[in-house]
């Protein structure tokens, strides 16, 4: 390992064809995928290569050292696995959306619009008239007054006691 940090690539040569199979198998072991297993074990390799300098013999065997690197990589390689497959499944989650079904919303728009009409009718004649113009119309409140020869106050009590109907007729909460 001394000589391979100093760049003999000979010492390399051996190094490599003492730890290539262990460390293949135990990254096997730890990633269980064939294809993904030679490419940590190819990284692990270079990694070896490049920080040669890096090992201290007082501290253990070369080997030793780089099995640890070969397992902190496969134990990398899978967290990294699962993270991408975490990030798909939110994103499919999040892509999933509620087919429109354009039958259903016209079956249903339709019964509510039938729903509007029939509480429209439980109105008195002024409120009906009201509701009709300011909602349905889009006039003002002052242009219902006009419109109705009202006062402003009246047509708004109108508006405001109509809308209590409705709201009451069609079950909506306040």
């Amino acid at each position: 390992m001394i000589r391979t940090a100093q760049g003999d690539h000979d010492a390399f040569a051996r190094v490599y064809d003492l730890v290539s199979a262990p460390v293949m198998g135990m990254v096997r072991q730890v990633l269980r995928n064939p294809a993904q297993s030679e490419e940590v074990t190819q990284d692990v390799l270079v990694e070896v290569w490049r920080t040669a300098a890096r090992f201290e013999p007082e501290r253990g065997s070369a080997k030793n050292w780089i099995m640890t690197l070969a397992h902190r990589r496969a134990v990398d390689r899978v967290r990294a696995v699962q993270a991408s497959v975490d990030r798909e499944y939110k994103a499919a989650l999040l892509d999933r959306t509620t087919p429109f079904d354009e039958v259903t919303e016209h079956v249903e728009t339709r019964l509510e619009w039938q729903q509007v009409r029939r509480c429209v009718r439980t109105l008195t004649d002024i409120q009906r008239e009201a509701v009709t113009l300011a909602y349905y119309k889009g006039l003002t409140y002052k242009q219902v007054a006009e419109s109705l020869s009202l006062p402003l106050g009246t047509v708004k009590t109108r508006l405001r006691d109509g809308l209590i109907r409705l709201r009451d007729c069609l079950g909506v909460t306040a």
